[in-house]
């Protein structure tokens, strides 16, 4: 039999010799804009801090990173926990992290360290990610609180 992945397309498929398999294997968490907008710039930030000097490797470009990754990285987590509520916990992580990838985002092109430039144009990126987010938020925020109260969306 023979498989191949395909993962960045999200396909799967197997042949053998009587017969063809074709799925499409999506993980819950790339269907969400959300995340798909977190992930652009999760890479987006990685990217851009590959120019920062060295001597802030161990400060702000590993603190930008780590934040930037946190983002989609919980949106994914939390999409495959049971329940709303669970979920929601998550996404308050997301967005604590969208801010503090905000703010870094901000201190960089005040210290110099991102030119304004690059600063403008990962910005409509950014509030894209943050209406998405909290957009997200609100809708797993409602449906937990929905299901405390018994009731179903």
């Amino acid at each position: 039999m023979i498989c191949e992945d395909l993962v960045t397309r999200g396909w799967f498929w197997c042949q053998s010799a009587t017969a063809r398999v074709i799925r499409f294997v999506m993980m819950a968490y790339e269907r969400l804009r959300a995340w798909r907008s977190a992930h652009r710039l999760a890479v987006a930030v990685y990217q851009t801090t590959q120019s920062f000097p060295k001597s802030e490797l161990y400060g702000l470009t590993s603190q930008m990173r780590r934040a930037a990754f946190s983002i989609p990285a919980n949106i994914a987590e939390g999409s495959a926990k049971r329940g709303p509520a669970e979920f929601r916990r998550f996404l308050d992580v997301a967005v604590g992290s969208f801010a503090e990838v905000s703010y870094a985002l901000l201190f960089s092109r005040d210290v110099g360290l991102l030119p304004p430039t690059v600063f403008d144009d990962l910005e409509p990126l950014r509030v894209e990610t943050g209406k998405l987010t909290w957009g997200l938020y609100a809708t797993i925020a409602k449906r937990a609180r929905a299901a405390s109260r018994g009731q179903e969306l």
